[in-house]
């Protein structure tokens, strides 16, 4: 019985967020759309994840105007967008107000297929961007954060797919974003869902620990439907792996995807030139090609080491480096094993600098460590240690409800705070999420620069600064140590 792979090629969202700091812009994506959408993709992941962030605040491009350029260019194709639950895109908790307008937006502007995730795995983070994905019409793909634990295994996985299908979900996401997941495990656990729920599973992986590849060969065997791969100039290492590889490896087998290597070749053609100017501008690091099986170890994602190495930089303690690895796994511990991505990896990475820097374990809690103890990102899987929670948030009660109920409608405040900026009702969910960046942004949109004159034949011209620099960091309050946000590639 033939069982055609289906693929969802990442080029145009985590595969530059994974290698290149998510600095890929419009005009390097539109060129390829022609060929993109003639290759047969099942989706093509162009969307969300950190690239709404980098728009804004380093590419000076509006994400809604990314997408709808992008839909325009590729009518064939479905695209696909990443969400984290009730958090968007953002780092907080939105009321349900905003969840349900960005999903209606999202949808109206292009997107075809939602996936929706939460950091923790509390399907009650979920319920709304489901719903309100189904009520506009999109495909909700819901996915589970697959991480390695005493409190997470098979059973663990299946039971949160069960309630995801009966949620709503129009297929299953393995979402497994630091390459944790190992090809015999692959396919066992593919081998369950398929056996126990009734709708596609997609599989996602990188290739950080050089074990990716195997992974879908052996999720193919087990009989997944779709998975995730990235066109060879930008695939491998922390991105999926290669598109091109997989298709090769499949071809005449019962699985053959039908796709064209032609086609690919000419797709990854273009994208060779967009990957040698990141590099050359110094954003794409060869070392994010490098096998590391460090993750398995420390389950810390590619990303979030680089943005381990720029917080230890920040507090002049670079040699501390390994302490900050082998203390994340006991910060997790004590968290109650929460999965490492947004926003949970950057809060137990951060929380475990500051307790080596600082000389004494949780001698400092940023106000994120205390949120997520507090509970209001959730229910944490595993046991809390309530000793490290008390000194995080002394007697205050925990939040067992699901969060986004103690939110206020927040949506009609943030339209009248920008009413006199505001261009289009996007705007409103831009600012909603980046306050700071999107105002940045607006007035940049709103009162462009005037165009300077020409120099006179005599002068020397003035070199032009950068058109984007390479900022390294995103502050956000945290005692002292940044927390530190877009270049995290764990999503």
């Amino acid at each position: 019985m033939s069982h055609k792979l289906l693929i969802t090629d990442t080029i145009l969202r985590d595969a530059h967020q994974s290698q290149a700091a998510t600095r890929m812009r419009t005009e390097d994506m539109l060129p390829a759309c022609e060929v993109l959408d003639s290759i047969g993709y099942w989706s093509l992941e162009c969307w969300g994840g950190a690239t709404f962030d980098s728009c804004l605040r380093f590419l000076n491009e509006d994400p809604w105007d990314r997408l709808r350029k992008l839909r325009a260019a590729i009518r064939h194709t479905k695209l696909q967008m990443l969400f984290r639950g009730q958090n968007i895109l953002g780092y907080k908790h939105y009321a349900d107000d905003v969840v349900e307008q960005f999903c209606r937006k999202a949808i109206e502007n292009g997107i075809d297929i939602v996936r929706i995730f939460d950091a923790l795995n509390d399907t009650r983070n979920l319920e709304s961007a489901i719903k309100y994905t189904k009520k506009y019409g999109g495909m909700c793909e819901a996915a589970i954060s697959y991480t390695i634990s005493p409190v997470h295994n098979e059973d663990y996985f299946v039971k949160i797919a069960k309630e995801l299908v009966q949620m709503g979900a129009d297929t299953i996401c393995i979402k497994d974003m630091a390459n944790l997941l190992l090809p015999y495990d692959a396919y066992s656990l593919v081998k369950r869902l398929k056996a126990e729920i009734d709708v596609p599973i997609h599989l996602h992986t990188h290739n950080t620990t050089g074990t990716g590849d195997m992974t879908y060969l052996m999720g193919v065997q087990a009989g997944v439907d779709i998975v995730d791969c990235a066109l060879s100039p930008l695939g491998n290492g922390t991105a999926q792996p290669t598109t091109e590889a997989l298709v090769a490896t499949l071809k005449g087998t019962e699985y053959d995807t039908g796709m064209d290597l032609a086609k690919l070749s000419e797709a990854a053609g273009h994208f060779r030139g967009v990957a040698d100017r990141l590099q050359k501008e110094g954003f794409l690091d060869p070392k994010v090609l490098r096998v590391d099986t460090n993750t398995l170890t420390y389950q810390v994602p590619g990303g979030m080491l680089s943005n381990l190495i720029s917080q230890l930089k920040q507090a002049n303690a670079e040699n501390k480096y390994y302490d900050v690895l082998a203390e994340i796994p006991r910060v997790r511990k004590d968290f109650g094993y929460p999965p490492l991505v947004t926003p949970t990896s950057q809060i137990v990475g951060t929380q475990a600098v500051l307790n080596v820097v600082s000389g004494a374990r949780y001698k400092m809690f940023p106000k994120e460590s205390k949120a997520l103890l507090r509970g209001e990102y959730g229910a944490l899987p595993g046991e809390v240690n309530e000793e490290v929670r008390k000194l995080a948030i002394g007697d205050e009660e925990v939040i067992t409800c699901r969060p986004a109920d103690l939110l206020k409608p927040e949506l009609e405040k943030y339209r009248e705070e920008i009413r006199d900026v505001m261009r289009q009702e996007e705007d409103v969910l831009s600012y909603a999420l980046f306050p700071q960046v999107a105002l940045k942004f607006f007035d940049a949109r709103n009162n462009p620069a005037p165009k300077a004159e020409p120099a006179p034949a005599e002068a020397k011209p003035v070199p032009a600064p950068a058109a984007s620099a390479p900022v390294k960091a995103v502050p956000a309050a945290s005692d002292g140590v940044r927390m530190l946000y877009v270049e995290d590639v764990s999503i």
